[in-house]
């Protein structure tokens, strides 16, 4: 096979033709996202430098304690990331199940991942570890993320119906059933329609990487399939352990407590 094609450094620039050409689109339709634009490529492109250098670094000097801290350092930041976009003042319980959550979900699929499916030697090898972690910590964030908010919207917008269980019988459990299924649906249906349209409609980006890189396109279809199915079972034990959890931090014995305040 063909060996990966070297980026000179003008051409990478060259690519950066396709943001003004956003920005014009923008400019000729009075679209106030210019300013948005502009700092995400920014914050993008010193972001991705910076993480080249460092995993350039990491890959050279494998260091078990080191692995795990980035790790864990994706944990806390994926875990913020999610208690930021959630439009709604929560109280400590509902974010202690968050970040249980993501944890116990995205690591438990990261190690069966790389120990049973990938047999990564040595466990910490941070050329697996660290790009893997990554997409299941991400996609678990993602999931989430899609699942608090399903379910915040259903219990506020149903708070009646929910209380009207309650009064004819229901446990909390049985009062929020549907709305628990919901957010799990809202959930895990984003990475259900990628695996649906993938290999026809698009060629994921790793497999895409891959091939470029050299490898066989047979061989990067196998990495591909495992680390979607990877990211399937992540998303749903997370989603599944925040949603059985959940709910019951909106009950104080067995009755609703006051609703969650927006935030400003």
């Amino acid at each position: 096979m063909k060996s990966l094609i070297d980026i000179e450094f003008w051409r990478l620039v060259s690519a950066y033709v396709f943001v003004l050409f956003v920005l014009l689109i923008f400019q000729w339709r009075g679209i106030s996202r210019k300013m948005q634009l502009t700092v995400a490529t920014l914050r993008m492109t010193i972001q991705l430098v910076i993480a080249g250098y460092v995993l350039a670094y990491i890959f050279d000097n494998p260091n078990a304690w080191l692995v795990v801290g980035i790790v864990l350092a994706m944990e806390v930041f994926a875990i913020y990331n999610i208690y930021k976009r959630v439009p709604y003042a929560m109280p400590k319980a509902l974010k202690r199940v968050i970040a249980s959550s993501m944890f116990a979900g995205s690591i438990v699929a990261l190690l069966y991942f790389n120990l049973v499916v990938l047999n990564v030697s040595p466990w910490f090898d941070p050329r697996y570890v660290i790009p893997i972690a990554g997409m299941m910590v991400g996609n678990a964030m993602t999931g989430v993320t899609l699942g608090i908010q399903s379910l915040l919207d259903n219990m506020s917008n149903n708070r009646d119906k929910v209380e009207a269980a309650l009064m004819l019988g229901a446990t909390p459990k049985q009062a929020v059933k549907r709305y628990v299924d919901r957010a799990f649906d809202s959930a895990v249906l984003p990475t259900i329609n990628n695996m649906v349209g993938m290999g026809i409609v698009f060629l994921p980006g790793m497999m895409t990487g891959q091939i470029l890189a050299g490898l066989s396109p047979v061989t990067a279809i196998q990495y591909q399939l495992a680390i979607m199915l990877g990211i399937l079972g992540g998303v749903a034990m997370s989603v599944i352990l925040f949603t059985q959890l959940a709910y019951k931090t909106f009950f104080e014995d067995a009755q609703l407590k006051p609703r969650l305040k927006e935030r400003k």
